[in-house]
């Protein structure tokens, strides 16, 4: 079998276990976005580097919710050279702290919270802070992978003890998940593919659960079809209280 399917083979896999064992836990972070928008709280995604993109994909995305603020920091978006400095950025004690206290969040609103391993201080630091404020913390992380590696931040605690509604992903330790024959390296990360999975399905229920409450779900549509970026103009204007990145 050519690794093509196999990687498919083993997604599908992934997939079809995270959406049977996690469906209380996605169940429980949808109805807290649906609350959110609702009641007119804020919604913040975060994740350092390659973890980040979930953020991205739920952020100013067709089909994707407009309430979702997205939080980008120095050195948190692969943006740097050499990328090797984000790898550390990511490991300093106390700046997730500094990032969420420079963000409008207050009690009662949502942080979306992504990272494999779980074990870096930006990440724990940013939960905790946020855990502090009242906020939600939807965390989806690896247990295969936050369970078998130690934490890095001073407390020795993991970001999942900080979640108020944790998700697995289910991914192979250490993420990547294709095996050659003789080559000791995994290849073929999945845990983009399966969080935004997860996420975009989590932001979905949410649309439903306030759609059958006669609430009309904050959703951006295609600026790429005829009358996408009315659509949006009017949507953005609409839940401009909870809107930062305009």
């Amino acid at each position: 079998m050519s690794v093509i399917f196999e990687y498919h083979k083993h997604v599908t896999d992934i997939l079809t276990e995270v959406f049977d064992k996690e469906a209380a836990a996605m169940e429980e972070a949808a109805a807290a976005l649906a609350a959110a928008n609702k009641e007119g709280r804020s919604i913040f995604g975060f994740g350092c580097n390659h973890a980040g993109l979930i953020t991205l994909e739920l952020f100013y995305r067709t089909g994707g919710m407009v309430t979702v603020n997205p939080i980008r920091a120095p050195g948190m978006m692969l943006e740097l050279s050499p990328p090797t400095m984000t790898s550390e950025m990511e490991r300093i004690p106390g700046y997730g702290r500094i990032i969420l206290n420079n963000e409008p969040c207050k009690e009662g609103d949502i942080l979306i919270i992504h990272s494999v391993s779980g074990r870096n201080a930006v990440t724990i630091d940013m939960a905790e802070c946020a855990r502090e404020k009242g906020m939600t913390v939807i965390v989806v992380t690896n247990m295969n992978t936050a369970t078998s590696v130690t934490s890095r931040h001073p407390s020795g605690k993991m970001l999942h003890d900080f979640a108020s509604i944790l998700i697995d992903n289910h991914g192979d330790r250490g993420d990547a998940t294709i095996q050659l024959s003789g080559f000791e390296q995994k290849l073929a990360s999945t845990s983009t593919v399966v969080g935004a999975a997860i996420l975009n399905a989590v932001t979905a229920r949410a649309s439903e659960l306030l759609w059958a409450e006669g609430i009309k779900p904050p959703v951006f549509m295609s600026g790429n079809i005829d009358g996408g970026d009315a659509y949006n103009k009017a949507v953005i204007a609409e839940h401009k209280d909870n809107i930062f990145y305009m």
